[in-house]
């Protein structure tokens, strides 16, 4: 068995004079090719994915030799669909390349590859016919996004049906008449009572809590939501899962805008509480409880033996999400405990410093962070790793021609292994999927967790322009804008605008320096998006993605912890069917938001 891009490969080798047409049952992401042989010779079929840089082929099996033109021998093979691939075939006899061809299969098609030699001459053509036309694999999604959009409209329209003055009038007298028969139908009731019951709210009142901005909790749900659906399987279609290597997919995205969101509600959630009057030692204790509860609760929920007994140190695996949270959170919170002041109303205008005050007052925290990256540069591209070229960042595996096999994240993967040995490290990295590798490596590792810090230090940021520019709607836009800028113009330098070939790659499992600049440049452009949607021009409330906003952690929690309870999961007609996948996890990430709502309504919020 070969596996070409996430799927299992099989070759059925036959030989006859006829071509083999009879698909097997086909899975996802699956086609069926008969490869068709008219040389009178033996071939050896080979294949490799498009998305694979620099990768060795693979063979995929053999084709016996034909008996002239007309009288082909063939083999028939299962190939995958999610990526372009090429298909090499060699004489068996001379390893000679006679022909390659790339081609795009689709999902579930019926295709023939015909070897033959070219108007009765030494040279080989190839060619691919289709026999039966693939499905329609994507359909699915677009009926799922017309549905979710056909809602969209009618909630909206709803809303704003009831936002007239006659209908808000009408249901009014309707809601005092219900509420009086209830009254006088109620032994208990009473408008002392009443007024009691909403008096011992142990929350603040609605009005303290619409003076957040809801476009940080909106975009931190938008975040949590589509993290919420990969991690469930996004319909198992390889652009919602994580890229295998260099790159980026849909799922590539969340975690990082939700460690940017972090640090801007750091900043604006500590100077809320130095100006309450608590102290800098107070909060640095509280920051650090906290990340100790996240750390843990991390190590809890990732590790899946947490239900059948006690966790197993032999295999225990140590770095994860909320982990590497807890650290970026408990850094960044106490780099701005180091700078944050108190009173930011009363600067001095003429001073030379005042039009980039959010950034030169706390030059001693960027002074920090500029030190943290400088580390791990100097690990990244000088550390030694024993039998990897200094500065490698490859996957190792297949790619890069097979020289450096055992060499998957470079300094990254050598720091992880040596310091937390290598049964407490991730052991199925994305890199498995095309790159073939089979060294344990964790994207949640250490030497990434300095760049996560930089990614919610540019969170920090954000929380600052909102803290020095409040209520100056253009300015804040317009120094949004700058900084997306920036980090782009650096992204476009160090990725030479390219997948592969520049300096630093945009790479989630390594969380490189590329990846960080051109996230955060994302983050800054989206926060824009949604806060002058949300909170200047109010065109939308941010529903429903405010309310798991609200309750961030409940809902990663939950979701990782009832994964494989009904409605989140259920056995399934057809597990082949990319519809049913996408229907579940749609389903079970709905219910986590349809959740958070009903929380938000009882004003349950768990915080630690």
């Amino acid at each position: 068995m070969v596996a070409i891009c996430a799927v299992p490969l099989t070759a059925d080798i036959s030989s006859s004079s006829r071509p083999h047409r009879r698909s097997p049952s086909l899975k996802m992401d699956e086609a069926f090719l008969t490869v068709n042989n008219e040389l009178e010779a033996e071939l050896v079929v080979s294949w490799m994915s498009n998305h694979c840089y620099q990768c060795l082929y693979q063979t995929l099996g053999l084709v016996p030799a034909g008996l002239g033109p007309g009288m082909p021998s063939s083999g028939n093979f299962i190939v995958g669909t999610e990526h372009g691939i090429t298909l090499q075939m060699n004489s068996t006899h001379m390893n000679v390349e006679l022909c390659r061809v790339e081609y795009s299969f689709g999902e579930h098609g019926n295709y023939s590859l015909w070897v033959k030699n070219l108007n009765d001459s030494s040279v080989v053509n190839c060619s691919i016919v289709t026999h039966a036309d693939p499905v329609n694999s994507y359909l699915p999604i677009l009926i799922a996004f017309l549905f979710f959009a056909g809602l969209s409209i009618l909630l909206a329209i709803g809303g704003a049906i009831i936002g007239l003055d006659v209908v808000r009038g009408l249901l009014l007298r309707v809601s005092n008449s219900m509420e009086t028969e209830r009254l006088i139908n109620s032994e208990l009731g009473s408008p002392g009572r009443i007024v009691e019951t909403v008096n011992d709210n142990i929350l603040p009142p609605p009005t303290v809590i619409s003076r957040r901005l809801r476009s940080l909790d909106t975009f931190r749900g938008i975040s949590l939501v589509v993290m919420v659906f990969v991690n469930y399987g996004g319909g198992r279609y390889w652009f919602f899962r994580h890229e295998s290597w260099n790159g980026l997919t849909v799922a590539d995205l969340v975690f990082p805008w939700f460690v940017f969101i972090m640090g801007t509600s750091v900043a604006l959630s500590i100077s809320s509480l130095l100006r309450s009057g608590w102290s800098r030692s107070s909060l640095l204790w509280k920051a650090v409880w906290r990340s100790l509860q996240l750390f843990i609760i991390g190590v809890i929920i990732i590790n899946p033996n947490y239900c059948q007994g006690s966790l197993s140190w032999d295999s225990l695996r140590i770095p994860g999400v909320l982990q590497r949270l807890a650290f970026s959170y408990l850094l960044v919170a106490m780099l701005d405990l180091l700078v944050a002041r108190v009173h930011i109303d009363n600067l001095p205008e003429d001073a030379w410093w005042y039009p980039v005050r959010d950034i030169v007052l706390y030059w001693p925290a960027w002074l920090c962070v500029l030190c943290l990256e400088t580390v791990w540069l100097c690990l990244t591209f000088l550390l030694p790793v024993p039998g990897c070229p200094t500065g490698y960042l490859g996957p190792g595996g297949i790619g890069d021609m097979g020289l450096y096999y055992n060499c998957t994240g470079g300094a990254a993967g050598y720091v992880d292994r040596w310091l937390l040995g290598n049964n407490h490290i991730y052991q199925n990295p994305s890199s498995r999927v095309i790159y073939l590798t089979y060294t344990a490596y964790d994207p949640e590792g250490i030497l990434g967790s300095i760049n996560t810090v930089l990614m919610a230090f540019f969170g920090l940021q954000a929380g600052k322009i909102l803290l020095h520019y409040k209520d100056l709607h253009s300015k804040i836009r317009t120094r949004f804008l700058i900084w997306a800028l920036i980090l782009g113009i650096i992204s476009a330098v160090l990725t030479k605008c390219s997948r592969n070939q520049g300096f630093i790659p945009v790479n989630k499992n390594l969380w490189s320096l590329s990846y960080v600049t051109t996230l955060a440049c994302f983050a800054f452009v989206a926060l824009l998006l949604v806060y002058h949607i949300v909170d200047v021009k109010r065109w939308w409330s941010g529903a429903p993605f405010y309310y798991p906003g609200m309750n961030s952690i409940l809902v990663y929690v939950g979701h990782e912890v009832f994964e494989e309870y009904f409605p989140f999961r259920w056995r399934m007609i057809d597990s082949q069917s990319h519809a049913e996948h996408l229907a579940q996890n749609l389903v079970a990430t709905s219910c986590w938001v349809l959740i958070s709502y009903l929380l938000y309504k009882k004003r349950v919020f768990w915080k630690i």
